[in-house]
Parts: C-alpha cells; structure tokens; sequence
C-alpha cells in the first residue's frame, strides 16, 4: 500500500470520472492522503476528503435532465447565468459544517482571484465555502466573495492542480486531467485559414463532424436539415448562423471556450509540475454539462485509472 496525492482537474460534467479514479485507488489498497482540486475536482475532492463521496455518488446517479433544470438557479445580474445556490446547498448538507483543516485527508480547493490575477489555495475554513469558491465558472456560475477576493474556478489557471498536493508528502501524486484531446483529434498545432469563403462542399462535412463530436449529434441533425433548404439568396453561412445559435446558446459558448484555453493551460502546468501518473479524460467523453450522466462517466474513470495504474 502506498501514500497517494491526487490532484483533480477540472472540466464540468466530465469531473464524474474522478469518482471511478478514487474508487480504483482505495481498491488497489492506496491510501489517499492528500486532494486537491479546481472546479469539479473540488466538489468530487472536497466529498472525499469528508468521507461522503459515496453519499454524493448516490445523490448524482439519481440525477436526470429535469432534476437539474430544477436545481439552476438564473440570474442576470450576478456576474453570472447560473446561481447553483440549490445545488450548492445540498452540497453543504452532504459536508455537514465540515473545516478543511479538520478532515481526515489534506485538503485544497484552488480558485483563482480575479482582481489580483492570481491562483488561491484554500487549505483552511468552512469546506462548502472553499469548494463554491472554486466552481465559478466565469460568465456561468456566479463568482463567490471570500475576504475580499472576487474568486471564481480554478480551472481559469490551473485547471490539474499538480502543486498544491506537495506538502501530502506521498509516495506518488496521481493527476487527473479532464482536458485530453477528442478521439478522432489530431496533434494540437495551429491552423493556417483563409477568410474568403470557400465553396460549402469544401468545408460542410468538415463542420457537421465537428459540430456532432462536440455539439452533440441532435445539433449536428438539426444542421443538417437546415441546409437541406437553405433559404433563397442566402449565404451558407449565413443559413449556419441562423441554424445554429439558438442551439448552442450561450453557456455552451462559454463552456467551450473555457475548454479551449484550459487544454492550453493543462498541457504547460503539467509540464511545470508533472505528477508520476497522469490520467486524461478526453473532451469528447461528454458535454461540459451533461450532469446527468454520472454513471458512465463513473465507470470510465475507474477504467482510465485501471489501465493507468497498471505498473503501481
């Protein structure tokens, strides 16, 4: 049995997966003894550390599409779409009260300040606190106050939070980055276009696959059946345009932007601080809000880690 930090990145709806990671530790006998997280992997960490990871297991296999509609709290007027006040109150039900520096297992939530531009560590106070500071997903979820600092999720920059596990002091740190590239993705390197339009035979297909890998198949159908009857005198990407936008809507916008500049992110602090294991969840495994779908998101952790863990 070995001493284990684990270090749980961020990513949505794809943090699921860290639950399936956790759970193939403790069965592999390791003793975890040190979480830190950003954003979905300060919920999923915060949870453990409290001992009630199997209790919040529980409450999000039970979750469906009209469970959380229900639990969304709009606002247009707090720096932010989404309050999550009901989630995060059942969330401060499960963690009962709890202080950081009094659980079981060293504990860090990272968020980042936004007036200072800089990382926070949370490692001391009220754990519910701690873990709404680091999901504010800007221009989503609504930032939270601590002390002054305007805090949001620490994914804006450090979205695999490798360092703030070094005083655990373990035998290995374990890192879960949710930010890995899609299955059918080519190296990440840039892109040389032209802006003059291309005739839409030339790009059209490479677009619908892009959009059904990342949009989700409903949205690549309803593309598809647009173009079928463009509308007379249009440009093409005009008709995409009008076909589109009420469908991706802004938070997916948001999310997936956030996506992109955390990739980038990832890759140079894990080249700053590498763990002596690494697990990458790639973006494709679901939507950044396809909280509904904890159960598979659960088993594919455990099976990342699986083969991950081999050699340990």
């Amino acid at each position: 049995m070995a001493r284990v930090a684990v270090a749980l990145g961020s990513g949505g709806a794809r943090g699921y997966a860290h639950i399936g990671v956790i759970n193939e530790l403790v069965e592999r006998g390791h003793e975890i003894v040190g979480v830190a997280g950003s954003s979905m992997g300060a919920v999923v960490g915060g949870a453990y550390a409290a001992g009630e990871l199997a209790a919040y297991t529980d409450w999000v296999l039970g979750l469906s599409r009209r469970d959380l509609l229900r639990q969304l709290d709009p606002s247009l007027t707090a720096g932010g779409v989404i309050r999550a006040e009901r989630v995060l109150a059942r969330m401060a039900e499960m963690v009962g009260g709890r202080r950081i520096e009094e659980l079981p297992v060293r504990f860090t939530a990272v968020a980042v300040d936004l007036l200072a531009s800089r990382e926070v560590w949370l490692d001391e106070g009220p754990l519910d606190r701690a873990i709404r500071a680091s999901i504010g997903i800007p221009g989503v979820i609504t930032p939270a106050i601590v002390n002054g600092r305007l805090l949001v999720d620490g994914g804006v920059l450090n979205p695999v939070p490798v360092a703030a596990t070094a005083s655990a002091h373990a035998d290995f740190v374990v890192a879960v980055s949710l930010q890995g590239q899609r299955s059918r993705q080519p190296a990440v390197t840039p892109t040389s276009e032209t802006a003059e339009r291309r005739p839409a035979a030339e790009w059209w297909d490479r677009f619908r696959t892009n959009a059904s890998e990342v949009l989700g198949s409903e949205l690549a159908a309803a593309l598809g059946r647009r173009f079928t009857s463009p509308r007379p005198g249009a440009a093409i990407e005009e008709d995409l345009e009008a076909a589109s936008l009420p469908q991706v809507g802004m938070i997916e916008v948001l999310n997936l932007a956030l996506d992109a500049s955390q990739a980038a992110l990832t890759r140079h602090c894990l080249a700053a601080h590498p763990a002596d294991v690494l697990i990458t969840v790639p973006k494709d495994a679901c939507r950044t809000i396809d909280f509904h779908r904890a159960a598979e998101l659960i088993d594919l952790g455990r099976q990342l880690a699986h083969e991950a863990l081999a050699p340990w």
